[in-house]
């Protein structure tokens, strides 16, 4: 059930926010609109206009995971599922300045790491999508390449005029074909004569380092996660 309010105070919220931002006025209006008060909101969403806009994040990033599994890829090279799937993302924000004022807000210095992190989520969102089972250093390089390809990507997307955004979908090729380039050059550095006996050393300097668990473990006695 509060979930369900959540939902539609969030649908009400997106029509203020090009004119007032992710902000109490927008959260407040969005609250008459639907019929609850403002206490009510700010209950729901405890962290305010943080909250509301990375809920309306996460919204993109389930609309880009649907439509994946509604596609058929089974034709397309790795390179372009993942490019299709930062498409899908893009494509799942139906008015840019929703994605502008959010830029806004997670510019500010203290909101700035939750900005971060849900570029991160998106990029992990992705891997998950396409079957990543990394659990070692390659884990986070993939999701680190990744956020900064998906970041560049948004900015782009952002100052596009072209017809039917022709112009970003093909900056997101170039991008993506210039990360596979990069990861071919690492394989011809790992087999070179000369540098492969070093590329194998930090291997295994590096080889503790191991992907974080998605369950929660069993031997601790209790979890954090991040308030909504």
């Amino acid at each position: 059930m509060t979930r369900n309010i959540k939902d539609k105070l969030l649908d009400a919220a997106l029509a203020h926010v090009p004119f007032d931002g992710w902000g109490a006025v927008t959260l407040e209006a969005a609250a008459q609109d639907i019929g609850i008060s403002a206490q009510e909101a700010h209950a729901l969403f405890g962290r305010g206009a943080v909250a509301m806009a990375a809920a309306f994040h996460a919204r993109g990033d389930d609309a880009m995971v649907a439509r994946m599994k509604d596609a058929d890829q089974s034709a397309l090279r790795y390179s372009e599922k993942v490019a299709a799937l930062v498409r899908f993302r893009l494509e799942a924000v139906e008015n840019k300045e929703l994605v502008r004022r959010g830029m806004t807000l997670f510019s500010l210095p203290q909101n700035a790491a939750e900005g971060a992190r849900l570029i991160w989520g998106t990029a992990d969102r992705i891997w998950c999508a396409l079957g990543d089972t990394s659990d070692d250093i390659n884990w986070y390089s993939k999701r680190v390449i990744l956020s900064g390809v998906y970041g560049t990507c948004v900015l782009f997307w952002l100052g596009d005029t072209s017809e039917h955004h022709a112009a970003t979908w093909t900056f997101v090729d170039r991008r993506i074909a210039d990360v596979m380039r990069f990861e071919k050059f690492k394989s011809r550095v790992r087999d070179s004569s000369a540098l492969g006996p070093l590329t194998k050393f930090l291997d295994t300097a590096l080889s503790g380092i191991k992907a974080p668990s998605r369950t929660p473990r069993s031997d601790l006695p209790g979890r954090w996660s991040m308030p909504k």
